[in-house]
């Protein structure tokens, strides 16, 4: 006869995280996308019932899917920096000549709002949290892979690096926040050309001052 230790209790099945419906991670990329833009237009600071206006969801969706400014604007960093780094990537796969590769990068980095992470530098949220801090890292890698090479095929400036097209992507992608200056977009593609045409080699003028490196800027002091 069996008895109860004879029988083999049979494991508990794991139990499933359910998947968010389609619907809702429609709704969380439309509030990302808005604050993207907003944060370009008026900076981090911008009020969260217009994120959720702009992207068309109530109040209550928002804060559903980031409890506050810090869980949103980490969000925003880390989509945009993704994005951004894939555009690089892409670029230096698919472009044979070097300043080809960063000329498309330049201006498919603009087209990601890439001016909305200068003004979140300063926020009041974890910009050392590790996962943003890997993001970070890779989009600084493919960036200065992208300089590197077409530094070393001579068709780059060498008084550069490649904290220099940082600067200029953040101060040419967005208007001073708070500005009527909200149809800038039709000059941005325009002035960074005029960018990318003082970066080609040879220089046609000395630089002052010194190379912005992504050492410099790190520093926050």
């Amino acid at each position: 006869m069996e008895t109860a230790d004879d029988i083999t209790t049979a494991p508990a099945a794991p139990r499933r995280t359910p998947r968010p419906r389609a619907d809702a991670l429609r709704n969380r990329e439309r509030i990302v996308s808005a604050a993207r833009e907003l944060f370009v237009e008026f900076g981090p600071d911008v009020a969260l019932d217009d994120v959720a206006r702009r992207a068309g969801v109530g109040n209550a969706t928002l804060y559903r899917n980031f409890p506050d400014r810090a869980a949103l604007t980490h969000e925003v960093v880390l989509a945009v920096t993704s994005r951004t780094t894939l555009r690089a990537e892409e670029a230096a796969v698919e472009e044979a000549d070097p300043f080809a590769a960063l000329s498309r990068f330049v201006h498919a980095a603009a087209d990601e709002r890439v001016g909305a992470l200068c003004p979140m530098l300063s926020g009041v949220f974890d910009r050392d949290h590790p996962e943003l801090l890997a993001a970070r890292g890779r989009l600084e890698e493919a960036v200065q892979g992208l300089v590197s090479r077409a530094m070393s095929a001579g068709r780059l400036r060498t008084d550069i690096a490649a904290g220099d097209v940082f600067v200029a992507l953040s101060q040419l992608t967005r208007p001073l926040p708070g500005t009527a200056c909200l149809d800038i977009d039709r000059f941005t593609h325009r002035h960074l050309q005029l960018f990318l045409d003082g970066l080609e080699a040879p220089a046609r003028s000395v630089l002052p001052g010194s190379a912005a490196t992504l050492e410099t800027l790190r520093r926050r002091d």
